[in-house]
């Protein structure tokens, strides 16, 4: 098992706590089964990645400025 760090805002993790405690999971077991269930959702056939296969990239995705797929981004003068 890969032990992972993350840093999670304060609201967050109050939302993740009270649904652990509704669920009776540890904050843990919650994090994993909504990983898990947020993943199910982004199944094969999730129109991002090409014919369905799971084994094609999806789309790079990041902040409106961030480069895109293509190699066109979006440019932002310096002020």
């Amino acid at each position: 098992m890969i032990n992972f760090n993350v840093r999670f805002p304060d609201d967050l993790h109050a939302r993740v706590r009270a649904q652990a405690g509704a669920d009776r999971r540890s904050i843990n077991s919650e994090i994993l089964h909504l990983i898990e269930v947020g993943l199910a959702t982004v199944a094969p056939e999730t129109p991002d990645r090409p014919d369905g296969d799971p084994a094609s990239s999806a789309p790079l995705r990041g902040k409106p400025d961030s480069s895109r797929p293509e190699g066109r981004g979006v440019i932002r003068p310096i002020r």
